[in-house]
């Protein structure tokens, strides 16, 4: 059979331009509302009368109080208004995950990104990244899913409402963005520490971040293991050139399976760009039926994650109701605020309006 390779390059091409494109959309809109977030922050601190407007997207930031919210929102009926945008993106995260597998992972977090220039600065600095054995690789790929289980055993089964409710209407979580933006803004000791190693272990191991350590990760693997699409093989028309397995970045064997379950496939769609046989490879369901092109596929992503925010804001469940006053009040008080102490002011803690 012949093949087209200069065909087979330029559809991947095409493939990795689109998905960088998306990537890069959803990356300027986070430096937007990371810009427009210090702007308000910093007006809030020297007593600004006119307030940049709060981006509410910073929320997105903030999974652990979204998964409370969530939990909240399923035992109680409140879907509160102290990070609702939180709430909504958590949600569509997880939704984009049980249909669309880890898309989220390549296709719109600025993590990612990041990662994937880390694998570009690491091919530049050495010849090949360090190997982690098969055996090495499964211990360090459970650190994210114990991670996961803490988080879900202290908030799913652990918390009861009343405990949610107490959390997610005390003054620490009502300003949890501030307190995330402070921390990056001045950073301890241990703080640059910690991010100058995971800087260094990315530049020698390959995917260190997503692979090993990233919780969120390991939830979106969970939900996308559920999801009816999946890089499905025709072995009847495969060659057997392994090409797919090669441009693999999560080193999946694709032209082993017939249906790829990983829990690490990112949905990047690398391998069915390289495949050189024609509706060998696909993102389809069973027996290769609705199978999702690329550029649907990149469709989908902005439509879900943009049509969400348009729908909160119609819906009025995007912009929470913390007026400024309380932001004012409140910033003195970032430095004494503590995950031990929590700030259950009794006469604040169920106020959210």
């Amino acid at each position: 059979m012949k093949m087209n390779y200069g065909g087979l390059l330029k559809t991947l091409n095409s493939v990795n331009l689109l998905r960088r494109l998306v990537q890069l959309l959803f990356a300027a809109v986070t430096i937007w509302i990371g810009f427009r977030f210090l702007l308000f922050y910093r007006q809030l601190v020297v007593g600004a009368e006119r307030v940049v407007e709060r981006p509410p997207g910073v929320e997105a930031f903030l999974p652990i109080s979204s998964l409370m919210s969530l939990k909240y929102w399923i035992v109680s009926g409140d879907f509160n208004r102290i990070h609702p945008a939180g709430l909504v993106m958590f949600v569509v995260i997880l939704l984009t995950a049980l249909l669309l597998k880890r898309g989220f992972c390549s296709w719109v977090c600025p993590f990612g990104l990041m990662n994937e220039f880390m694998n570009g600065a690491q091919k530049l600095l050495f010849r090949q990244p360090l190997q982690v054995r098969r055996w090495f690789d499964y211990l360090l790929r459970c650190i994210k899913y114990l991670l996961l289980g803490f988080f879900c055993w202290i908030i799913l089964v652990k918390m009861p409402g009343s405990a949610l409710k107490a959390f997610i209407y005390s003054p620490y979580n009502q300003i949890a963005d501030l307190k995330m933006l402070v921390f990056f803004l001045d950073p301890s000791t241990t703080t640059i520490v910690v991010l100058s190693v995971l800087a260094l272990l990315a530049l020698l191991i390959r995917n260190v971040w997503c692979r090993y350590l990233c919780p969120y990760g390991a939830l979106l693997g969970m939900a996308g293991w559920l999801s009816p699409w999946k890089i499905r093989r025709n072995v009847a028309s495969c060659i057997d050139c392994r090409k797919c397995t090669q441009v693999c970045p999560v080193n999946i064997e694709v032209h082993c399976a017939g249906t790829v379950r990983s829990d690490e496939c990112h949905a990047c769609l690398r391998c069915v760009a390289v495949c050189p046989v024609k509706d060998t490879l696909g993102l389809g369901m069973r027996k290769h039926r609705l199978v999702i092109r690329p550029w649907l596929y990149a469709m989908l992503i902005v439509v879900l994650f943009f049509g969400s925010v348009v729908a909160a804001r119609l819906g009025g469940i995007w912009r929470n109701e913390i007026p400024l006053d309380r932001y004012r009040r409140y910033i003195p008080m970032l430095e004494r605020f503590d995950h031990a102490r929590g700030g259950y002011a009794p006469t604040e803690q169920h106020s959210g309006r």
